[in-house]
């Protein structure tokens, strides 16, 4: 099950942390994966981890929010491997961090960083790789979002939160708009993560299952959705969250 053999998968923000564990685990399951992300080294060395386990990938270094550079990123992967049938948008977190702060304290430049990776960054990824997805009648598409964009949190993410519920829906209407073309839409909420950078200890504060996530766990949900096997799930957010959050 899951044999992804034949994929061609493109990955936002795989160069380290959660985005290089999707990255190696499509690969480990037969895609071929373009690694992007905002630096050349970074990608360079999930895509070498990916040669060590025997399989291909290529670096394809883009900031997601230049629509141009995302486009000559995709091209990169598809003159190496052909046209990418998996996208799985990961980037989500600012170069200069994740600052935790009440709106009314938030300076308003941080508005636009939080919205242009986050949801900039999604629909130029998704409008590149959409129409050859429908034309050849596969694709699957994981926007890596937050439960921060489900529910209220104390901790200062309200411009973040507000950027991963655009990206929910966002995911939702465009499942319908392409469920006849067999392409699925579909998110990843993430709960509280290994990778994260926490400030504060409500952030720290264990997950029912007592233990954060790793890039395992939302590797493990990113192949199941990238799957021929998930063909009949479009449309939905799933909860990788130790249990944080319940719906």
């Amino acid at each position: 099950m899951f044999d992804l053999t034949g994929r061609v998968a493109f990955v936002t923000g795989s160069g380290q942390g959660m985005g290089a564990g999707v990255a190696l685990a499509l690969a480990q399951h037969g895609a071929v994966v373009g690694v992007n992300d905002l630096f050349e080294d970074r990608a360079a060395a999930t895509v070498e981890a990916i040669e060590r386990a025997g399989a291909r990938a290529v670096v394809a270094t883009a900031d997601v929010r230049d629509r141009a550079a995302v486009d000559a990123a995709i091209g990169v992967t598809e003159t190496a491997f052909g046209p990418v049938d998996v996208l799985v948008h990961n980037a989500g977190i600012p170069t200069d961090g994740f600052p935790l702060a009440r709106f009314r304290d938030l300076d308003p430049s941080n508005w636009e960083r939080w919205m242009g990776v986050n949801y900039t960054g999604m629909l130029n990824t998704a409008k590149r790789v959409i129409d050859g997805m429908c034309e050849q009648r596969f694709g699957r598409i994981i926007f890596v979002s937050s439960e921060a964009g489900r529910t209220g949190m104390g901790m200062g993410v309200a411009c973040y939160g507000a950027a991963k519920a655009a990206t929910m829906q966002f995911c939702r209407h465009l499942a319908i708009e392409t469920a006849r073309d067999g392409v699925t839409v579909n998110c990843i909420a993430l709960g509280r993560m290994s990778a994260n950078i926490v400030t504060s200890e409500l952030v720290r504060a264990m997950p029912a299952v007592g233990r954060f996530g790793s890039p395992a766990d939302v590797a493990a949900a990113c192949v199941y959705l990238a799957s021929t096997e998930a063909g009949f799930v479009t449309g939905q957010t799933l909860g990788v969250n130790g249990g944080s959050v319940t719906s």
